[in-house]
């Protein structure tokens, strides 16, 4: 009876390891089975997420950027002088005319300036009038002892001419006729040294006249400055177009130089672009482009592109093509687009978020049902404003998801609802 029990004590030992060992084991294949299921796929909204097909084809290459309307002729008016705003006759977005006055100033002292000079120039020109009478009244005073002088040479010398036979016939002493020829002499040498002395005096005049004139040519120029000082003082647009901006407000004192008004012509303006650096290595004069002025659009050729980069922009000068849109004005805001290249026959794509042109990136490809997407490596080649080149990873046909897809960057598979 003892060794029966023993026995059955012992099945019943072996029965738990077996199952014990058996259970374990069963946990580990269970595990392992566990462990090799890919994870669920993460559900996302098809209607938060941007499509696009993979096109072949033409792909034209453009940049945009964001702008101005800048006017090709526009007037700063500086101040004159220093002085005092009386009047703001008119205010910026006013149409104006060449003559139309735009500010009145007043400078009490500038006005006594403009007096004294008016007062020195009348005083100069009496005095270049006294100078020439007298000048006059000189040359004549020489013109007379040289015909003076002449004559009694002229006299003597005949007197001479007389003698000679006179002196031949012994009329007439040697003593004499010596004594006439002398005096000859003596009045020929006082004729040639009054001659001389009419032609210095003839250049004396005109320098002293001609200091005087430049002495008043000075003064006339001083009053025409004052006179344009005073007449600065009222300030006019000076040309056709419209007035921008209007800086000192009425009772401000404003120093010389100082910038008080601005006035743009509006029929001649240009689009100032800001194309961003990294898309403006391809740019040249002439491309053609596109300007937005979001009440309509034009036509336009690339004329100037600035060689500096200005917070990581290149200035850009669109030419209007066929005249200014609806509503342009001076400093209106628009967006420009410029084509810069056609790609013939070539396999492109809306542009991803985050798709750099001629790098590597990951982008999730839906499958022909569109009802889940798989991530993939595309390479992309050239791009464009909107669309960029595919080189490798995707075929023409195929959807691909194109919006921030960053949410999801540890999954490799969605599916779409």
């Amino acid at each position: 009876m003892d060794r029966d029990r023993t026995d059955v004590k012992a099945r019943k030992q072996r029965r738990k390891k077996v199952l014990g060992v058996s259970g374990a084991l069963a946990v580990v294949i269970i595990a392992a089975f566990v462990f090799t299921l890919e994870p669920a796929a993460p559900s996302v909204d098809r209607d938060t997420v941007w499509l696009g097909k993979v096109e072949q084809g033409e792909l034209i290459r453009q940049v945009r950027g964001p702008g101005t309307l800048v006017p090709k002729e526009e007037r700063w008016i500086a101040a004159t002088t220093d002085a005092l705003v009386e009047h703001v006759r008119i205010k910026p977005g006013a149409v104006v005319q060449p003559d139309t006055i735009i500010l009145e100033m007043s400078n009490p002292e500038l006005v006594q300036i403009r007096q004294e000079a008016e007062l020195e120039l009348e005083a100069a020109e009496a005095d270049h009038l006294a100078l020439k009478v007298s000048l006059i009244n000189r040359r004549f005073d020489g013109e007379a002892r040289l015909a003076e002088i002449k004559a009694q040479y002229l006299g003597a010398k005949l007197q001479v001419q007389a003698e000679v036979d006179l002196f031949k016939q012994n009329i007439i002493s040697r003593l004499d006729y010596e004594r006439s020829k002398l005096a000859e002499e003596q009045l020929g040498t006082r004729y040639d040294i009054e001659q001389r002395r009419v032609v210095q005096v003839e250049e004396s005049i005109e320098a002293e006249l001609a200091a005087s004139e430049a002495r008043l040519e000075r003064l006339r120029n001083i009053l025409v400055l004052r006179e344009a000082q005073s007449g600065a003082l009222t300030v006019r647009a000076g040309i056709e177009g419209i007035l921008q901006e209007v800086l000192p407000e009425p009772g401000q004192r404003v120093a010389t130089g100082a910038t008080l008004a601005r006035v743009a012509r509006i029929d001649s303006l240009l689009a100032e672009l800001r194309i961003p650096e990294v898309q403006a290595k391809d740019l040249l004069l002439s491309q053609e482009a596109e300007i937005d002025t979001r009440n309509g659009k034009a036509r336009g050729r690339v004329v100037r592109i600035d060689p500096s980069v200005v917070n990581g922009a290149v200035i850009v000068d669109v030419e209007f093509i066929d005249g200014l849109p609806d509503g342009a004005r001076p400093d209106l805001s628009v967006s420009g687009t410029i084509e810069i290249d056609r790609i013939e026959d070539t396999v492109f794509m809306g542009r991803p978020v985050f798709g750099q042109a001629e790098s590597f990136t990951s982008i999730f490809r839906l499958n022909e049902e569109g009802n889940s997407a798989t991530r993939v490596q595309v390479k992309l080649g050239l791009g464009s404003v909107n669309t960029i080149e595919v080189l490798e990873g995707l075929a023409p046909g195929e959807q691909v998801i194109l919006s921030d897809m960053s949410k999801w960057d540890k999954s490799d598979r969605i599916k779409l609802n």
